[in-house]
């Protein structure tokens, strides 16, 4: 067959054989739009200068650098959500972006907010997971006034949306785990709650909503107080042991926070696993496994793709965008996981 031509490759990307010349030839006037749809249309021809159009689209790629904050390197979701993010910067076509991860063994408001400051030097962007603090709030302010966006991901920094915010509706997230226990225990009884730390929003706002849930429509159920895990796997499994030998009639365990593994390791090892309704949060290896033995019911989890997603979409429009002062709240749907849908 003949080598396809420069008049082949207009005729495939709906432009003149004039336009097509100016894309090869690197004349500014062109969108970059306009030199993408030249780009795939010659890949897809076979056109011998596609090479030559992606030299001309990497030299048109303005240069960005994001930072993340993100909770310690041995918590499995973080790691995940570092390398979605990772991935979804590379997918990027117009811009040419760096991410650098930050995963914080020390998850102290002091540690927290000195890494967002430190980014802030040389990001345009940077985005946390952090629980509410004078500290970081502070530390958020003062990227913000040096025209530096910072996102909340995970968990809300502020009530008033005046922090931007990529995560779930975590309000919707509690109300709807309580009603996977009114709908799965057989009958009402004692329900214990495991959270990470109140000050971390997307928690308290889990058990506001689940609780709200209870008194509205099961109000039969019991509701223990709430068992501080410190974000930690073995205060989890050690609180959680004590919580289930305390309470041999418990009918559900609700874990809202972190040290979710502890838990589970806990709810094994009282031999509770299948006779104990559970509901916890993130579809991982080891939260698979326990929807499959019987250990947890159900977990809900953030669309990790598209959050990494939008999360670098909010911050390349926060550093482009002239108006940088505009607020972003992106509200992303979760994921509901059974052992008969994983």
């Amino acid at each position: 067959m003949p080598r396809p031509t420069i008049r082949d490759v207009a005729r495939e990307a709906n432009v003149s054989v004039s336009t097509v010349n100016r894309v090869l030839s690197g004349a500014e006037a062109v969108k970059i739009e306009t030199i993408q749809a030249v780009r795939e249309a010659a890949e897809r021809i076979g056109y011998y200068g596609v090479g030559t159009i992606k030299a001309q689209i990497a030299s048109r790629r303005s240069k960005l650098k994001f930072g993340f904050v993100l909770h310690q390197p041995n918590r499995t979701f973080y790691k995940m959500l570092g390398t979605a993010l990772t991935e979804a910067s590379r997918a990027i076509e117009e811009h040419d972006i760096e991410v650098e991860v930050v995963f914080a063994q020390d998850l102290s408001p002091q540690f927290i907010g000195g890494k967002v400051l430190e980014l802030g030097e040389t990001c345009q962007a940077v985005g946390v997971v952090s629980a509410v603090h004078p500290v970081v709030t502070q530390a958020v302010t003062t990227l913000e006034e040096k025209d530096v966006a910072v996102f909340a991901l995970i968990s809300q920094l502020s009530a008033t949306g005046n922090v931007n915010y990529v995560g779930l509706d975590n309000w919707k997230v509690g109300r709807t785990s309580a009603w996977a226990f009114h709908n799965i225990c057989k009958q009402p009884g004692k329900i214990g709650i495991l959270v990470g730390n109140h000050r971390y929003r997307c928690q308290e706002m889990n058990e506001s909503g689940f609780r709200s849930y209870f008194r509205e429509y099961a109000p039969e159920f019991q509701l223990l107080e709430p068992i501080s895990t410190f974000e930690t796997s073995a205060v989890a499994e050690e609180m959680t042991e004590r919580l289930l030998n305390a309470n041999p009639d418990l009918t559900g365990l609700y874990i809202s926070g972190g040290g979710i593994s502890g838990a589970m390791n806990a709810i094994r090892t009282c031999r509770r696993s299948g006779s104990l309704v559970s509901v916890g949060y993130e579809l991982m290896d080891n939260t698979r496994a326990a929807l499959l033995d019987g250990t947890l019911s159900l977990v809900i989890s953030h669309p990790l793709q598209r959050l990494a997603r939008e999360t670098i979409d909010s911050m390349i429009r926060a550093a482009t965008d002239p108006n940088r002062n505009a607020r972003q709240t992106v509200i992303l749907p979760f994921d509901i996981h059974t052992r008969e849908n994983i």
